[in-house]
């Protein structure tokens, strides 16, 4: 395994813990609820869960979706220049395919952004 492998193999698992452990932060304690320290901690807890597991793991999943548009979209140039390289006579079909192709990757992109904003604002 190289060693980009490994370090998408990391960030990936960081990336589920923090999508997994942001709401078990948000959870409220039980058992002493009646005193006022136990509602003071409780309430604590919320404030933290709401700046810390969910944004994290909305932010960490936005960054991802960059980074594998980024990655989806020169792989599309560099396909697509290659192409017509070898063969110069279909480069108007390539290009064609290649901008709708890279259309339609952008919007799925929108819509995973949109998604990991929509989850950090209800955090």
């Amino acid at each position: 395994m190289n060693f980009v492998k490994k370090i998408g193999l990391c960030v990936l698992a960081l990336s589920a813990l923090f999508v997994v452990a942001g709401p078990m932060l948000g959870q409220e304690t039980k058992g002493a609820a009646s005193s006022e320290a136990a509602k003071i901690q409780a309430e604590n807890m919320k404030h933290q869960a709401a700046f810390g597991g969910p944004a994290i793991g909305a932010g960490i999943g936005a960054g991802l979706v960059i980074l594998g548009a980024g990655f989806g979209f020169g792989r599309i140039g560099a396909s697509a220049l290659e192409s017509m390289a070898r063969q110069p006579e279909t480069a108007g079909s390539v290009q064609t395919a290649m901008i709708i192709i890279a259309a339609l990757l952008e919007g799925a992109t929108f819509f995973a952004l949109i998604i990991c904003i929509q989850l950090a604002g209800k955090a």
